[in-house]
């Protein structure tokens, strides 16, 4: 039986939510935050992906560093989105834990793989 990726299945379920949530900024006409959100939100599950096959450990460590970073950005257009009033009280409290859990998931394992 295959072990489930927690971080790939909440990266690629992020990702959806991500898409979903530019669609309705477009229909806003909101198109500069709502792109940078779009490549930075979407690019965290990619990066995971190749992960899964990195050439060693340092490069597996390289690549969910990069993921943590496009985390952390996509927190920070997420967080600009709202304050801004793009973002209804809705759409942010449903996303903002989502972000918050990636960003604690993937902290945890770069730190946990950086030690072992």
């Amino acid at each position: 039986m295959e072990r489930k990726n927690i971080i790939k299945e909440k990266s690629f379920a992020f990702a959806i939510d991500v898409v979903n949530l530019y669609k309705v900024l477009a229909e806003k006409r909101e198109f500069v935050l709502s792109r940078q959100m779009l490549r930075s939100g979407t690019s965290i599950g990619a990066n995971i992906r190749e992960a899964e096959h990195a050439q060693s450990k340092a490069d597996f460590i390289h690549k969910l560093s990069i993921s943590l970073k496009e985390a952390n950005e996509t927190e920070y257009w997420l967080d600009l989105l709202y304050e801004t009033k793009y973002l209804s009280d809705i759409d942010f409290l449903n996303i903002k834990p989502k972000i918050t859990e990636l960003l604690r998931l993937l902290t945890s394992i770069v730190k946990t793989s950086k030690n072992t």
